[in-house]
């Protein structure tokens, strides 16, 4: 980078005026200190995540902790929200791509989650313009210009900025810290904050963040502390992050009032982070044959152990003064048939009606077009109101039971559901692999959850030798020849990244340790 660039801090990536731009001396400085504060406990909590799925596989399935019993019973609450974070009732999320950026701040959309983590590919180019790009919207400089002419700028109103960075199992290989890759987690929030913490709080906002696949309440006090370190540093009011946990993997169900209570000071709220909830119950509960899902069309957000889930986690939250956020409609409207439009958005408005009347504060989409018409479902619930936080649902009483009771999500596992979830998975893998993180696939917006849960279902099903519903078993070979047919349908193996996808996913599929993320393979044939 430079003569005075930090000591034992190394940029592996080509350094581009983009990567000056960002990476200056001082915040390379910020971000190493970070990791070296913070990256051994984090290489810690990742040992733990080991043990605590060999404990699921010998059979002690996963409870409420009985050492925590205390922090369940007190009279507490999180912090307050801030002005710019009161109204949530609909979130619109999108990787950090201009365009789509500048779109989905317009979106009308109350919060806009700009993502570094499942819905961008973390490319090194991706990485450094996702900085940017954030930078520029804050302040408000941002603009895209179409080749057609045609320019996107903000317009006076646009949605508060929140902010996702990749989970505590990633790296980011193009900056090395003593000779280890930086945590990306440590990486991008570390980055967002030095560049626009203080910016934002002379907007009258702050640096507010989405966490994502947190296993438990250890791993959100891991964050709470690298905020409260952090703000120190750059000098801004202890409790000026905000961060949002999304409930994404089925342990941090079993720990939702222990992480508000570590974050309680830069705590949000809580998300129902639905499709990789069902990718880490198949993920933790693999080797438990009697928890066998069937085709992922059947796992609907009223199957018993995602009901419970997220009812739990609304009258969790408004316990606790936090925010509860529903689950995503990724549904992309078809402007060429309007009836397949009007019947999906028909299953949405049903979607975000049960959600808005369980008591949730706000929900997910993931395009423009879904803002109004989720705004009125929202509308008719809030009306003027904020929030719903005063709807306790005292009425809900989940035991640990409820939370594992996969077995009774009914449903088949037909030749259908094997066919679509290879040829999702190849299409996911190969838009990822050509630098795209949110894909449109089958009308809907894909991010990495939806391959996780195609690639971890099939292993599921070979592991077990579960059966369709015409009797057959479901083999490698089965899969094997279903993932030629497939991949033929799409150009073969010959076309785009086609043939990596091929060879990620048999690597996925046909292993018989089960691998923890797609992203910690498929991130080696990124440049």
């Amino acid at each position: 980078m430079s003569a005075t660039a930090p000591q034992g801090v190394e940029i592996t990536g080509p350094v581009t005026p983009a990567v000056q731009e960002v990476l200056t001396d001082e915040a390379l400085a910020f971000v190493a200190d970070l990791h070296r504060k913070f990256n051994s406990r984090r290489i810690d909590l990742l040992a733990k995540r080991v043990e605590r799925q060999a404990a699921i596989d010998a059979g002690q399935l996963p409870d409420f902790l009985p050492e925590t019993a205390d922090i369940r019973a007190g009279d507490w609450q999180v912090a307050s929200a801030p002005a710019d974070l009161n109204d949530r009732r609909v979130e619109i999320t999108g990787p950090t791509e201009r365009k789509m950026m500048i779109n989905a701040l317009n979106s009308g959309a109350k919060v806009f989650m700009a993502d570094f983590e499942d819905a961008l590919s973390p490319t090194w180019e991706n990485v450094i313009d996702g900085q940017i790009n954030c930078s520029d919207a804050i302040r408000r400089t941002i603009e895209f210009h179409n080749p057609d002419g045609r320019v996107y700028k903000l317009n006076d109103t646009v949605a508060t900025l929140l902010v996702r960075p990749r989970g505590w199992h990633l790296t980011e290989k193009h900056v090395l810290v003593d000779g280890d890759e930086i945590s990306a987690s440590l990486f991008d929030a570390g980055l967002y904050l030095f560049r626009n913490a203080k910016e934002l709080l002379s907007r009258d906002s702050g640096p507010y963040f989405y966490l994502p696949k947190l296993e438990s309440h250890r791993e959100a006090r891991l964050w709470n502390d690298v905020f409260t370190y952090a703000q120190e540093q750059i000098g801004v009011p202890h409790g000026s992050v905000r961060a949002t946990v999304l409930i994404e993997t089925i342990l941090a169900a079993f720990e939702m009032e222990e992480i508000l209570y570590e974050l309680r000071d830069h705590m949000a709220g809580l998300n129902a982070g639905r499709w990789d909830y069902i990718f880490s119950t198949i993920k933790k509960m693999r080797n438990q044959p009697d928890m066998i899902l069937p085709d992922r069309s059947d796992v609907t957000m009223t199957v018993p152990f995602m009901r419970a889930y997220t009812e739990l986690m609304v009258h969790t939250c408004h316990k606790r003064g936090a925010h509860a956020i529903g689950g995503m409609a990724a549904f992309i409207p078809n402007r060429r048939d309007p009836e397949v439009t009007e019947n999906a958005l028909a299953k949405v408005r049903e979607d975000k009606r049960r959600e808005s009347n369980d008591g949730c504060d706000g929900t997910w989409v993931a395009h423009p077009d879904l803002v109004p018409p989720v705004l009125e479902v929202f509308d008719a619930v809030l009306g003027n109101k904020p929030n719903q936080k005063d709807k306790l649902r005292n009425d809900v009483h989940v035991e640990g039971k409820d939370l594992i009771n996969v077995g009774a999500s009914g449903g088949a596992i037909t030749e259908g559901g094997v066919r679509l979830n290879v040829s999702v998975a190849l299409q996911y893998i190969n838009a990822w692999l050509s630098g795209n993180g949110a894909a449109a696939i089958n009308n809907l917006m894909e991010d990495a959850a939806t391959a996780e849960i195609s690639r971890s279902q099939i292993w599921q099903w070979i592991r077990h030798h579960a059966k369709l519903d015409d009797g057959r078993p479901v083999t490698r070979e089965l899969y094997m020849q279903i993932r030629d047919e497939e991949l033929h349908k799409l150009g073969g193996p010959g076309a785009e990244h086609y043939e990596e996808s091929a060879e990620l996913l048999d690597k996925l599929i046909l292993t018989d340790d089960f691998i923890d993320f797609l992203t910690l393979i498929a991130y080696d044939y990124l440049d």
